[in-house]
């Protein structure tokens, strides 16, 4: 496996010390045009992840390191997410919301509202092309120190000043509330109308189906989901997906 250059790991790793909420402060570095090894077109088989033509993969594809983590920390992946949140912003500021308050945007947390990229940059986990390891990663979490994804904290922002009632949905476990709530509103995600997270007695079920039945259970409760943004597919496929769905890119890990 070829790991990232120390330099570039540490450069992320005191960037997002300093400044949590920016965690994006580094110059891109090569290979996002392509970046072709052999046996391995990186850039298809992101588009193959990002378009769920490409399922249920564990792995990022060795040869492919260097090429997710450039993107991940590089120019593209700031513009692909800005893109996103520009296009939700679009939809969301042409709307006529009801005065009845019921009117929701649902987020996804991990890589849509909160970023774990410190964790992933780590040479032992090498951007999702190493193995998961939960007892690491929960580690990682456990600390509440995960950055906002700049493009989508602004775009939480707009739809709170236009009148939106914000939903968390996550597939975190309830044993991490306080962490999550405490990690939301120290990188700016102060108001929310509901912090949705696993239950222990959920633990089993699929991604898929637990957020379809949340969404469901939101709507039997009088809400109207309008937008539903998420970095998997699982975040927006199902059922009760709401009237928009958007996806944020990750070509870090499947959730199915």
């Amino acid at each position: 496996m070829r790991a990232l250059p120390f330099l570039y790991l540490a450069t992320l790793l005191e960037t997002t010390q300093v400044i949590p909420n920016n965690f994006h402060l580094l110059r891109p570095h090569s290979g996002l045009a392509g970046h072709n090894v052999e046996g391995i077109d990186c850039l298809s088989w992101r588009l193959a992840v990002e378009t769920d033509n490409l399922r249920s993969w564990s792995l990022v594809p060795e040869d492919s390191e260097k090429y997710v983590g450039n993107y991940m920390l590089g120019r593209q992946y700031r513009e692909d997410c800005q893109l996103v949140a520009d296009t939700a912003y679009a939809y969301a500021k042409n709307l006529t919301l009801g005065d009845d308050g019921l009117d929701i945007w649902v987020f996804d947390i991990d890589e849509t509202t909160l970023s774990n990229l410190p964790y992933y940059a780590q040479p032992q986990v090498a951007f999702g092309a190493v193995a998961y390891n939960s007892t690491a990663f929960n580690e990682w979490e456990a600390k509440g120190i995960a950055p906002a994804v700049p493009a989508n904290f602004d775009l939480y922002k707009k739809l709170v000043n236009l009148g939106f009632k914000i939903v968390f949905l996550t597939g975190r476990s309830e044993t991490y509330r306080n962490i999550t709530i405490e990690n939301l509103k120290n990188v700016g995600y102060t108001t929310w109308e509901k912090l949705i997270l696993k239950q222990t007695s959920e633990s089993g079920t699929t991604a898929l189906v637990y957020k379809s039945t949340e969404r469901a259970q939101l709507e039997a409760e009088g809400y109207r989901i309008v937008g539903n943004m998420g970095d998997q597919w699982s975040d927006l496929f199902g059922t009760n997906v709401g009237n928009r769905t958007f996806k944020v890119p990750d070509p870090m890990y499947y959730i199915s």
